[in-house]
């Protein structure tokens, strides 16, 4: 009779060693270099999403799957007791399609809708889907002087949908998915 488990064990332990990896890299995501500056009429943030390309995301690309990370930044006026005030909620979408046959890369993001990266270096590629630069949150004419302010930062990678059951066939699917921590900075305006 104690061997009877034995199969169960060892097939959870299996499923620990498959999952293990994909958690940890999934873990590894982060938004870093998180600047915000102004100019003279608009609040702009700048930050860089660190270890979202895993292996698995790697390859996805390379065989020619559309990816799209999403990047979510919000602005609040913080208010003490009393629940904050939002000013912006802004969702930004990076995408990058690999074409096999012209071994060309092309990103769009939704923060520069008239300019469109063409390129056949990845590393080129990946770095324009892993940055933000100067995306402008709000009008400075929309805050008030003397007030407390955060802004929060978010990415994560486009949740893949498969259709009818093949996400029950395919379930190794979702362990290329990251999702970073919500990042926050607060600032006296």
């Amino acid at each position: 009779m104690k061997f009877a488990k034995a199969p169960i064990v060892i097939f959870a332990f299996a499923c620990l060693l498959v999952a293990g990896p994909a958690t940890v890299a999934a873990q590894k995501a982060q938004l870093t270099d998180i600047v915000v500056t102004n100019t003279r009429d608009d609040l702009l943030v700048y930050l860089t999403i660190e270890g979202c390309f895993t292996t698995e995301i790697e390859q996805a690309i390379m065989s020619g799957a559309p990816t799209k990370f999403l990047i979510n930044v919000t602005l609040s006026r913080t208010r003490g007791l009393w629940f904050n005030e939002k000013i912006a909620d802004i969702t930004l979408e990076h995408t990058i399609k690999y074409n096999v046959l012209k071994k060309e890369f092309t990103v769009t993001r939704t923060e520069k809708p008239d300019t469109v990266l063409v390129t056949h270096s990845f590393s080129e590629a990946k770095k324009a889907m892993a940055n933000v630069d100067s995306l402008v949150v709000a009008p400075l004419s929309r805050l008030e002087r003397g007030k407390n302010y955060q802004i929060r930062c978010k990415a994560e990678l486009e949740k893949v949908t498969l259709p009818l059951y093949l996400h029950y066939v395919l379930f190794f699917v979702s362990y290329w998915n990251f999702e970073t921590d919500w990042y926050a900075i607060n600032f006296y305006y």
